[in-house]
């Protein structure tokens, strides 16, 4: 059996400060921080639940992010 991967650091960042910010401008920060996937969904999209290092995920209403968590 392999050995059991280490996953990488994520930023330490926390996901309510992208909440307010345009969609744009929280791309960028996030980007600016480190994650290395910044997904924007629009609300209630429907999407898989799988858990990925290093990405920052913003639900987005009318060019605003309403809600952002990790992964």
């Amino acid at each position: 059996m392999g050995p059991i991967p280490t996953p990488h650091e994520q930023p330490d960042d926390a996901p309510d400060s992208y909440v307010g910010l345009g969609a744009q401008a929280a791309e960028q920060r996030a980007r600016e921080r480190g994650w290395t996937t910044v997904r924007a969904l629009p609300p209630g999209a429907i999407i898989t639940m799988e858990y990925l290092v290093g990405r920052l995920n913003f639900e987005v209403r009318d060019g605003v992010v309403i809600r952002c968590w990790k992964g």
